[in-house]
């Protein structure tokens, strides 16, 4: 299953047919790994792929970072399954997956605020790609892209029906009357890693947490908003559609106790 180059008949590169982990490597640790890992492997069941086995996911990272001469860096490895070798809708049987990973170096950690834009480009919250790590990706591309052009940083995407689902490249959280909220993953949203540790971390911290499914009206009287993805951690939003964003407290204490655990990359 582990390769280390792409073949023209790929189905990743010609479909879209595949997944993807983008794991933080920092100081010689690979940070959330196994829930990296395991999500990946729930994306297979759906799929309907072949999963990595744990050594080899680790083996393909590790061998990474090192080619890049990363190894106690600060740095990005994605880790990519494609289903294998084969032209058309239906893959060949039986289906041997492709796994493969790069590394490459990583901006500093950073608290800075970033803007917000509303855009056109919709998440399809009736499709189950909309809440794996698929490389059918185009759809974010495009939505940071005019969130760019718009003077943005970062684009706020609605789905089908209206409602908040996510950002291009993070989930989305906010605050109101001292209650954190975050889309509902049926909105389309990605069960996203970091995610998943910043409501653990409210809820151990003694926050209420909702995760609903509401339009963008929900934003309008917000005490703060933020965003979170692996390799950003947890970053506040200043501005929404050119609009000045209050900062809230509890946007920093989640920061500080959000922090996940790290597998030494020799592991």
């Amino acid at each position: 299953m582990i390769h280390d180059q792409v073949p023209a008949d790929d189905r990743g590169l010609l479909l879209g047919d595949g997944l993807f982990e983008t794991v933080l490597a920092d100081d010689g640790g690979l940070e959330d790994f196994d829930r990296h890992l395991a999500r990946m492997v729930r994306g297979c069941a759906v799929l309907g792929l072949e999963p990595p086995t744990e050594a080899a996911a680790l083996d393909v990272a590790v061998r990474a970072l090192e080619d890049a001469g990363l190894g106690a860096a600060r740095a990005a490895v994605r880790l990519t399954l494609t289903g294998g070798s084969g032209r058309g809708l239906d893959r060949p049987a039986p289906t041997s997956g492709r796994l493969i990973a790069s590394a490459s170096a990583a901006a500093p950690a950073s608290d800075a605020a970033v803007s917000l834009r509303v855009v056109s480009i919709r998440r399809n919250e009736t499709s189950p790609l909309s809440r794996l790590k698929t490389l059918s990706y185009l759809d974010n591309v495009l939505a940071r892209r005019e969130a760019r052009a718009a003077g943005a940083e970062e684009a706020l995407m609605l789905n089908g029906r209206g409602e908040i689902a996510c950002a291009a490249a993070a989930n989305v959280f906010w605050i109101s009357g001292g209650r954190l909220f975050t889309p509902a993953l049926d909105c389309g949203a990605l069960d996203g890693i970091v995610r998943g540790r910043v409501i653990d971390a409210a809820r151990a911290m003694g926050v209420e947490v909702a995760e609903v499914t509401t339009g963008i009206d929900a934003l309008e009287g917000a005490e703060g908003v933020f965003l979170t993805n692996s390799l950003i951690g947890v970053r506040p939003v200043a501005s929404l559609n050119g609009r000045d964003l209050p900062q809230s407290p509890l946007t920093a204490m989640l920061s500080s106790r959000g922090r996940g655990s790290a597998r030494p990359a020799g592991a």
